[in-house]
C-alpha cells in the first residue's frame, strides 16, 4: 500500500483522547484521563491498517508537546506504548510525574 498524506493529531476534549488522522480518516488514538495535577495516559490505539506509518508516534509527539506547552499537568504514563516512547525520546523525561530531573553541566 503506497503511503500518502500527512497525519494530522488534535484533541478531542469530549472523548479525553487525541485522535490521529491521516487523509481524513481515524487512524489511531492516545486516551488520558485529567487531574488538577496529571495527564493520565491510559492507552494508546493504532487501527492496524495503519500500523507501521508512524501514527503512534506522532500522537506521542503531539499530546506531549501540547502538555508541555501547557505547562500546567505533568504526565503519568500508565500506557505501555507512551511510557515506552518517552523513554525512546528522553527530552520528554521532565514531563513525567516523579521524574529526578535531568542534570545540568554545573
Amino acid at each position: 500500500m503506497p503511503e500518502g498524506g500527512s497525519v494530522v493529531v488534535t484533541r478531542n476534549e469530549d472523548e479525553n483522547r487525541w485522535e490521529a488522522r491521516l487523509d481524513g480518516e481515524l487512524a489511531g488514538f492516545a486516551a488520558y484521563h485529567l487531574t488538577d495535577a496529571l495527564i493520565v495516559f491510559t492507552h494508546t490505539e493504532v487501527d492496524p491498517a495503519f500500523e507501521g506509518r508512524g501514527i503512534g508516534g506522532a500522537l506521542a509527539r503531539h499530546a506531549l508537546d501540547e502538555v508541555r506547552a501547557e505547562g500546567t499537568r505533568k504526565v503519568m504514563p500508565l500506557c505501555p506504548f507512551i511510557k515506552a516512547w518517552i523513554g525512546r525520546h528522553p527530552d520528554y523525561i521532565p514531563l513525567v510525574y516523579g521524574a529526578v530531573p535531568q542534570r545540568s553541566g554545573d
